[in-house]
């Protein structure tokens, strides 16, 4: 999905280059996503595999199937502006909500103050301004979701007690060369930081909040599963309670704008962010996104473009041509040469513009409905 004559680098902190997923599936020990039930297939993340691989989705599929409980549990790093390669995320948690399951979405404050030396108070902020108000705008429900701090898990001091304690618990249960197997260079910080997420992905689980039938998953970028791998080592060995495995569902990166990586708040060459001008969007669309055409017109005429790295192209398979037809049709002219770069770049334009406008207006009006989702658990 970038170019493809570089190499790549994947890291729960950094993606970089033309990423072979074919390579961390065997590598990762993942697999291709199982058969679906129809109704995924009115979602274009899954009509078009951008949700490619899983581990143990199965058992969320028979939740599903039988109407039994679920949880989805994300996080987020309250860093930067929210930008369009985290409405894949988003577009999730507001699909599976429909499907019936209960939302837990961690805020990790606490991560985000050891690594970006950012105030709690500050990353607070960031979380809700930035991350709540376009997930409300994107369709997240206050029902059935829980929408919560590291730094302040809850006002219910039994459910808080619960939460750290979990955490603390974990350090029992993996050693420091599983740590620097599993990242690398390793510090205190990023080994607490483990340990809590290890807490935030299977605390569901306890008697204190959903219980230990609960099947649980998370949906995540590759880069992230080192984190599900450990939290999962650490679970299996547990002696104090018994869990069930958490699941888990990978989606492809969406492009940085330049072509190489995914999007990342910390570079603003790399991202469409939602609350972007119409000015923006095209100054950024013209100048950043990565073509898959040629170097003349002429020479693009005769050879054609190459959709699999062009970003524009990627966005609107990924986003904004919902329309299987209408996606194949501007495919099939860019490849021929009938369809300029500019051409596409103008199409991806227009849309984004249209689609930002509207959400924006909904963001304004998400204002009104943060109360409802914080602290209520």
């Amino acid at each position: 999905m970038t170019k493809e004559s570089e190499e790549f680098k994947v890291t729960p902190w950094e993606v970089q280059g033309n990423v072979d997923y074919d390579k961390l599936i065997q590598e990762f020990g993942i697999k291709p996503m199982p058969k679906l039930f129809d109704i995924f297939n009115d979602n274009i993340l899954f009509r078009r595999k951008v949700v490619f691989a899983h581990r143990d989705f199965e058992k969320i599929l028979d939740c599903i199937k039988n109407k039994k409980k679920f949880v989805m549990m994300t996080g987020l790093m309250p860093t930067g502006k929210f930008h369009l390669g985290h409405m894949l995320l988003a577009q999730q948690m507001v699909f599976y909500q429909k499907l019936g399951a209960k939302l837990y979405i961690a805020v990790a404050d606490l991560e985000a103050y050891n690594a970006r030396q950012k105030s709690l108070k500050e990353l607070r902020e960031i979380a809700i301004d930035q991350y709540l108000l376009n997930y409300i705008a994107l369709g997240l429900k206050p029902e059935n979701c829980e929408f919560y701090f590291q730094s302040e898990r809850s006002r219910d001091s039994k459910k808080t007690n619960a939460y750290y304690r979990l955490a603390s618990n974990f350090s029992r249960y993996a050693t420091f060369n599983e740590f620097k197997a599993v990242y690398g260079d390793i510090s205190p910080g990023k080994m607490n930081a483990s340990l809590l997420q290890a807490a935030d992905m299977y605390h569901p689980q306890l008697p204190e909040f959903e219980g230990k039938q609960v099947q649980t998953f998370i949906p995540v970028g590759i880069d992230q599963d080192p984190h599900i791998r450990i939290a999962r080592d650490m679970a299996s060995r547990y002696k104090d309670y018994q869990f069930l495995p958490i699941a888990s569902t990978y989606h492809f990166f969406l492009p940085s704008l330049t072509g190489s990586g995914k999007m990342s708040s910390s570079d603003e060459t790399s991202f469409i962010a939602m609350t972007d001008s119409q000015e923006e969007i095209k100054r950024k669309i013209n100048k950043y996104a990565f073509s898959g055409g040629q170097a003349t017109i002429e020479e693009h005429r005769k050879k054609g473009g190459n959709p699999n790295v062009d970003v524009s192209f990627q966005y609107l398979k990924m986003f904004f041509e919902p329309d299987d037809k209408k996606l194949a049709d501007i495919e099939k002219k860019y490849r021929s040469g009938e369809m300029l770069t500019g051409e596409l770049k103008q199409i991806l334009i227009e849309k984004i513009q249209k689609f930002l406008a509207e959400h924006q207006k909904k963001r304004e009006l998400a204002k009104k409905q943060i109360d409802k989702f914080i602290f209520k658990g």
